[in-house]
């Protein structure tokens, strides 16, 4: 039988085996990290030197480093009407990007949320950002770093000038971004930013949210024991906060060099792709990830070709895993304009630190038999293909 190729990065990662190691060692911890015992104090190390390695990655400070259940955690929490710097007002309201994740989309504990449009390129369009900032109240922007859908960068630094030119405050969801570019919470001048350990080889179910030393007015969302500073009670989870720290601490060791990699893999892909008539790459003109291509062929349905994809023996997804199994369109590439016939055929294409060459070409030999048996399929109207 032939080894399946797990080409679903963006939606999940493999444990690294640093930090199933890491997590194998805290089971034997058996302190509670708020305890002064040797065995509490034990926990609350490991707990410290995963804190200390997540700062590290994003340019933080410990201290400003709050675990949580994962990504959609911390940007709930970090979705907090009231905050504010030591120069600015508190912000009353929040302006998201429209292609931002479903758990910002959310709008945290902001009643109401006002949306910022993209460009046709998937980049967000900074004069309407510009024109919403200066409609209104202070105001929170939320904007990730790299979609997790198409991979497109966005402009922080220069949306950060425009937030401040307007006494905002300024979140980054860094999830899909976090060891696949360099990023530095103080050079993007971002007030939040927030990130998860499943996207670097970490377990599921542990993020994190790190502060800007100015920010003030963070309540918590859960409340009880006064952990994490007092910004999210709870007793620490920490066989998985250590398994984080493992596998960023692995991944920011090779994270240049995989990158390197892994765009020369996304050309060879991309490039494979291209031979085919009516072929879409979405967002191909932006600056976008290394591991990322978002693709769709007139006459290919998503979940049709997902499905084909997987009897081929690779994994591959329709979009986000927060609604690729529901059957409605990517609201990322609606908010892109993309054409309704190519909405509905688009499947994401993700790459990690041990793709290779050779599962390239499995991709593109799966390919090609979908494109033609799919494509006659649809030609000729048979559903059940």
């Amino acid at each position: 039988m032939r080894k399946r190729v797990y080409l679903d990065w963006n939606a999940t990662t493999p444990l690294r085996a640093e930090a199933r190691a890491a997590m194998a060692a805290a089971f034997d911890i058996s302190g509670n990290p708020s305890s002064v015992h040797s065995e509490g104090r034990a926990a609350r190390r490991l707990i410290e030197e995963a804190r200390a390695i997540v700062a590290s990655a994003v340019g933080g400070d410990s201290r400003n480093v709050v675990f949580t259940s994962g990504g959609t955690e911390a940007n709930a929490l970090a979705l907090t009407p009231g905050l504010r710097r030591k120069d600015t007002g508190p912000v009353q309201r929040l302006i998201v990007s429209a292609i931002e994740h479903p758990s910002v989309l959310a709008g945290g504990r902001f009643p109401k949320v006002e949306l910022a449009p993209v460009l046709p390129s998937g980049v967000i369009d900074l004069d309407a950002l510009a024109a919403l900032l200066a409609s209104g109240s202070t105001a929170l922007v939320s904007v990730m770093l790299a979609n997790n859908e198409t991979g497109a960068i966005q402009p922080i630094p220069e949306i950060a000038v425009l937030v401040r030119e307007h006494g905002g405050l300024l979140h980054v969801d860094a999830v899909q971004a976090l060891t696949k570019i360099s990023f530095n919470i103080k050079e993007l001048n971002a007030d939040i930013v927030t990130v998860s350990a499943h996207k670097v080889g970490g377990p599921k179910g542990v993020g994190a949210m790190i502060v800007a030393d100015s920010l003030f007015g963070l309540e918590a969302q859960v409340r009880g024991g006064g952990q994490e500073q007092g910004r999210r009670a709870g007793t620490e989870n920490v066989i998985g906060i250590a398994g984080f720290g493992a596998a960023l601490k692995a991944a920011m060791a090779s994270a240049d060099a995989d990158a390197v990699r892994m765009k020369a893999l996304q050309a060879r892909l991309e490039s494979g792709l291209k031979q085919y008539p009516g072929v879409a790459i979405f967002a191909d003109s932006a600056p976008r990830l290394p591991n990322t291509t978002l693709v769709s062929m007139p006459g290919m349905k998503a979940e049709t070709t997902v499905i084909g994809f997987d009897l081929e023996g690779v994994a591959v997804s329709s979009g986000s895993a927060c609604s690729s199994g529901k059957v409605q369109p990517s609201h990322v590439l609606r908010a892109m304009s993309a054409s309704p016939e190519l909405i509905s055929g688009a499947i994401r294409l993700s790459l990690g630190w041990d793709s290779t060459e050779a599962d390239i070409d499995r991709c593109l030999e799966a390919w090609r038999k979908l494109a033609g048996v799919l494509g006659k399929a649809s030609a000729i109207g048979l559903e059940q293909f």
